[in-house]
């Protein structure tokens, strides 16, 4: 699994986990729905760091609770 790919998994489980919508999200993090959905949606396989931080401030976690997931373990190797 790429990073892309796990950052995507990890935000639809913490959605789930705190019962909102994609819409909730981006109103909570100040991103645009759009944003959300195209990382959601695997149009978007490089978030930014800066994003993830946004999502993190809207939840109410630190970043270090975002990447604390089983979800990042054995990513592939990026550079090949």
């Amino acid at each position: 699994m790429t990073i892309g790919e796990a950052v995507k998994l990890r935000i639809i489980e913490l959605v789930e986990e705190n019962n909102i919508t994609i819409n909730k999200l981006a109103t909570i993090s100040g991103l645009t729905q759009s944003t959300l959905n195209n990382i959601t949606g695997g149009r978007n396989n490089s978030a930014t760091i800066s994003t993830i931080k946004k999502i993190c401030d809207g939840l109410e976690i630190d970043i270090r609770e975002f990447f604390n997931s089983d979800i990042f373990n054995d990513l592939e190797q990026e550079i090949k």
